[in-house]
């Protein structure tokens, strides 16, 4: 591969790209990367031109493109921004000072998922590849990036919750690095719920056992739906729950109602919904992902508040779900302190931004050096304090 030519390309709907072509890059493990997640959010209108979210992805393919196209090599998801909405990886700030300085921060280049805060592949490389060609297609895709950037004349390029080994070849790359935190529940070889809250102390053990008691002597119905089972009055409810829950929130919701009806299409039997119900009306729902290792919590909704109903839906429910399908973690998107005291560890996540301005590349990478150390304590902070029985 050292001395194949490779072409470069950006698209603007995954429908132009075989499945099966783009997958074979993506995996199987995340189930956002997938063609039919990003495909979905295309047809249903949740990003395009009215959005602010402009689908250009890059692809990579070898040889001379005026033939016939060969297999795509290696790709990344990739949108032009015109604001910094949805992203959770907050940089209203930096536009701010951008702006006030007398540049234009928008557009920009936001390589992630959209609306989705879960750590994943960014830099997606064909599995065939061999083990030493695939930090060198993972290079490439980073260098298209700064290169179109550039050539776009874009502020900033923006790889958001990438994997560790990528944003260490970002960084060697020279984007500068980026430090949150998010809270995940992890499996550790868990054959029970029970086994589970005998790893915690006494006191969290009770108020665990509690919450979970409060919705199981009320008049509430769960249940767990996945795949065929999953109908479009289901998907009805669901958004309704989105809807009203996401209005209360941040106004205006992502997600448009086509794209539940196109993910339970194409990708049912990754999903896992669970549905509140009283006196035969849905009242509340949870929407999960599940990958090869990791169940992911994605959405919250409900049209009447219950106590303890978002935890049992959203964490306790989850949690047995992992144990009894052997998943090693659970992610419940950003934010929430509150997840400590249920099990949940402080974890790191990572973004890498190319900045073009040097003078402004300079300020930001001051700022998040502070950060990062910040970061840093209050994860190490936090973990002294999760709820498990202290060892010694």
């Amino acid at each position: 591969m050292p001395n194949e030519p490779l072409t470069i390309s950006f698209i603007q709907s995954l429908d132009t790209i075989d499945a099966e072509d783009w997958n074979a890059c993506a995996g199987l493990d995340n189930p956002f990367v997938s063609h039919a997640f990003l495909a979905s959010l295309e047809r249903s209108g949740s990003v395009g031109d009215d959005t602010g979210w402009l689908p250009y992805h890059m692809v990579i393919r070898s040889g001379d493109q005026d033939k016939e196209p060969t297999p795509i090599r290696a790709c990344m998801p990739l949108y032009v921004k015109s604001h910094s909405y949805g992203e959770y990886v907050f940089d209203h700030g930096w536009a701010d000072a951008f702006e006030r300085a007398g540049g234009s921060y928008y557009p920009k280049l936001q390589a992630s998922i959209p609306f989705t805060p879960a750590t994943g592949p960014r830099l997606l490389v064909h599995d065939g590849t061999l083990p030493e060609q695939r930090p060198l297609l993972q290079a490439a895709l980073l260098d298209g990036l700064r290169q179109i950037t550039d050539k776009l004349g874009s502020s900033s390029a923006h790889v958001t919750f990438l994997e560790n080994e990528e944003a260490v070849l970002a960084e060697s790359q020279g984007f500068l690095l980026r430090h949150d935190q998010q809270f995940h529940w992890q499996n550790a070889d868990f054959e029970t719920f029970d086994d589970f809250l005998d790893a915690l102390s006494s006191r969290k053990r009770k108020q665990i056992r509690k919450e979970r008691r409060t919705v199981a002597d009320s008049d509430i119905e769960i249940e767990l739906i996945s795949g065929d089972s999953i109908k479009h009055h289901h998907w009805d409810s669901f958004y309704q729950f989105y809807v009203d829950t996401g209005a209360r929130k941040w106004g205006q919701p992502y997600l448009t109602r086509a794209f539940f009806d196109e993910i339970g299409q194409t990708m049912s039997e990754r999903i896992v919904l669970i549905m509140c119900s009283r006196e035969g009306r849905a009242i509340a729902g949870a929407l999960n992902f599940v990958g090869k290792n990791t169940l992911y919590g994605r959405q919250w909704g409900c049209i009447e508040d219950h106590p303890c109903l978002h935890f049992e839906a959203c964490y306790y429910q989850a949690i047995e779900y992992a144990i009894a399908n052997g998943l090693k973690t659970l992610e419940a998107g950003a934010q929430g302190p509150h997840k400590l005291a249920r099990g949940y560890v402080p974890v790191q996540t990572t973004s890498a931004h190319y900045i073009a301005n040097p003078s402004f590349r300079d300020a930001v990478d001051h700022y998040l050096t502070q950060e990062r150390s910040g970061v840093s304590a209050e994860i190490e902070y936090l973990t002294k304090r999760t709820p498990f029985k202290k060892s010694g």
